[in-house]
């Protein structure tokens, strides 16, 4: 059988009709960081269209970019975003919300880079930095550093924070998705 090139037609004519959809070959989903990528592109898109559906204000915008933030900051640089929703008003929400949606959907498409993983870690961390012991400090110091060094996956630094916003909750934290992008079941970030 001869090998294809290129997208079949109705994948085609569905990337056309859905510019936001995340797409991925499957025979590429074998990759955990592809996977994950993909995962956590389908998740964000589905909590947009509930967004939409209970209703799109400035309000609402602002609250969905604060929870995936620190996703963001895992991809790369959030600031233009955070600019962009410095315009809005309940007068251009609409098209506002159009720009910032094409432009996450865009940013998350980049594989999250271990070093800005690190960075994201080290950011979480700050919010616990007046409840840890030197101790606590300094495990979880040491455990962020050995997933930067690649040694251990993802989920070892992010266990251990979770475990300390459970004794030190913090709202922001709280409310972000960077911890859990999508239900733990699919033990995605295990691999990364």
């Amino acid at each position: 059988m001869p090998h294809r090139s290129g997208v079949g037609i109705y994948a085609e004519e569905m990337m056309r009709n859905n510019p936001l959809l995340p797409v991925e070959e499957e025979g590429r989903l074998g990759d955990p960081a592809l996977r994950e990528n993909f995962i956590q592109r389908v998740y964000v898109l589905y909590r947009w269209k509930q967004l939409i559906a209970e209703g799109l204000t400035p309000q609402t915008l602002t609250t969905f970019h604060a929870r995936h933030k620190l996703i963001i900051m895992s991809h790369a640089d959030y600031r233009d975003l955070g600019q962009l929703l410095a315009t809005v008003s309940k007068k251009n929400v609409e098209s506002i919300a159009e720009q910032y949606i094409t432009q996450l959907m865009v940013i998350l498409k980049t594989i999250a880079k271990r070093a800005n993983h690190v960075n994201v870690l080290q950011h979480i961390q700050g919010y616990l930095k007046k409840e840890l012991s030197p101790d606590d400090k300094a495990e979880l110091c040491e455990l962020i550093e050995r997933y930067r060094d690649g040694e251990i996956p993802l989920i070892v630094p992010l266990t251990l924070l979770k475990h300390h916003f459970r004794k030190y909750p913090d709202a922001y934290i709280d409310e972000s998705y960077y911890m859990s992008p999508y239900p733990q079941e699919l033990r995605l970030i295990n691999a990364l």
